[in-house]
């Protein structure tokens, strides 16, 4: 393979005192890694020598002083920043959030300028990272902020994948939330997602409902029969395979996601809590629906066995090829659709 046609990712190191390095160093420690693309971390040298001194890993970082000075066949660090940071494995501090943030900035920096060709998070701590420069819920709101397109979270494996039609916001305010609109827009995001980005000619998706036993035809709230269903049943018309809602309990008890390329959940954990249940330490978070392209592992920060070489890199490997994979489809399905329109 041509090394200057290497896929360059773009690698966030999170939280400097949570696993995040461990998975990522885990991750490149295997030398075939680099046959699959080319890595650009954006972070510290000296924090990255910390963590594989605690670590006790024996892996090379290869410094450049910018992106564009990548070199192939290497793990690339981008220093962003000089001044010393102190390292506290496992603790929630001020630092930790400061700079998480300065190595995403960095490395979004870097996508936009189109220096590396898509991104991969390691996980942050939601509260500590919060600041004039970060004052969103999570990843996937502060990256809609900063590229084109509206953002779905998806949490998936080859088997299952589960999007959200809210997502991080307080469960009070989840029925106030939900309009037809909102579904709307969720189901159009998911469906071209899957076709772009995973290569779907005509997908099937399903749509969970929002009360217990969907209501039981309003018994348990009015929401599933007079917005959700006669909302399917407007998107049905326009030809796409949208079916539900389903009861969620029985949809996950049975199996039934089996019969979909893609579920919608109407709330975070209805979603997350059967995903993680089901595939926790094997899933990918895909950001969809934005003109860029961002995975992460399924989980966070692991503080409670960050510095104790515990970490398990399996979910950010996944992470890795299945942004490989998505970019590719990506890329793909740019081209025949430029080529269709050529032809007319």
């Amino acid at each position: 393979m041509d090394k200057s046609n290497k896929i360059i990712v773009g690698i966030s190191i999170g939280d400097i005192n949570g696993i995040g390095l461990e998975v990522i160093l885990k991750t490149f420690e295997d030398k075939r890694m680099l046959e699959f693309c080319t890595p650009i971390l954006f972070g510290s040298s000296k924090v990255i020598s910390f963590h594989k001194k605690a670590l006790q890993l024996n892996i090379n970082v290869h410094g450049i002083p910018s992106a564009d000075k990548v070199v192939h066949g290497k793990i690339n660090l981008v220093n962003t920043w000089k001044e010393d940071v102190k390292v506290t494995m496992g603790e929630v501090t001020k630092d930790g959030g400061k700079y998480a943030m300065k190595s995403l900035a960095a490395t979004v920096s870097a996508l936009k300028n189109k220096e590396v060709d898509f991104l991969l998070t390691a996980p942050i701590n939601k509260e500590n990272i919060q600041s004039k420069d970060f004052n969103f819920p999570g990843h996937t709101e502060y990256l809609e902020a900063n590229f084109s397109g509206k953002s779905l979270m998806i949490l998936m494996t080859d088997e299952l994948r589960i999007g959200l039609i809210t997502g991080h916001i307080p469960i009070a305010k989840v029925t106030e939330t939900i309009t037809p609109e909102l579904i709307e827009e969720k189901v159009n995001t998911m469906y071209h997602s899957l076709q772009q980005d995973f290569n779907i000619s005509k997908p099937k998706i399903a749509v969970l409902g929002l009360n217990p036993h969907c209501g039981d035809k309003g018994v348990m709230g009015k929401e599933d029969e007079e917005i959700i269903k006669p909302t399917i049943n407007k998107i049905k018309e326009t030809g796409k395979l949208v079916f539900g809602p389903y009861a969620a309990d029985g949809f996950f008890g049975s199996k039934t996601y089996q019969q979909f390329d893609g579920v919608l959940a109407t709330y975070h954990d209805q979603g997350l809590a059967p995903f993680k249940a089901l595939s926790f330490g094997n899933g990918v978070n895909f950001t969809a629906g934005l003109d860029i392209v961002r995975t992460s592992p399924d989980h966070g920060t692991g503080y409670d066995i960050a510095g104790k070489n515990k970490a398990n890199p399996d979910s950010f490997k996944e992470a890795l090829f299945t942004g490989l994979k998505i970019y590719k489809n990506r890329k793909e399905y740019s081209e025949l659709k430029a080529n269709a329109l050529k032809t007319k």
